[in-house]
């Protein structure tokens, strides 16, 4: 079984910054891809940005490019989501999505961590 935590929400007020962390752990052969996800209050879940085990990315949704930074640290299993200019609209839970190769493809989710923004 694969874990999935995120850890690094909270309140801060417009124009600061977080930065939240993911780390899965559990029976890994390689992960394959991390990637960020956000469900704001009366909104759907849309995917922020994922990164690949060679350092690529994906393209940054609009709504946070320029904005936010997406890293990872391979030897700890860790992906980052550096947060910078917040916006109370950016208020949401994120989460973090693990693909991981175990014979075959599987995805694991964590339980979101909460980052409120306010004005």
């Amino acid at each position: 079984q694969v874990q999935v935590v995120e850890s690094g929400g909270g309140l801060v007020q417009a124009g600061g910054s977080l930065r939240l962390s993911c780390t899965a752990s559990g029976s890994i052969d390689t992960i394959d891809a991390m990637a960020w996800y956000r469900r704001a209050p009366g909104k759907q879940q849309r995917e922020l940005v994922a990164i690949i085990s060679s350092g690529g990315t994906t393209n940054y949704a609009e709504s946070v490019k320029d904005r936010f930074t997406i890293f990872r640290e391979n030897a700890k299993n860790t992906v980052y989501l550096q947060m910078n200019s917040l916006k109370p609209e950016d208020t949401a839970d994120y989460f973090c999505k693990t693909r991981v190769y175990m014979g075959l493809y599987h995805e694991f989710w964590g339980q979101g961590t909460l980052v409120t923004v306010s004005s």
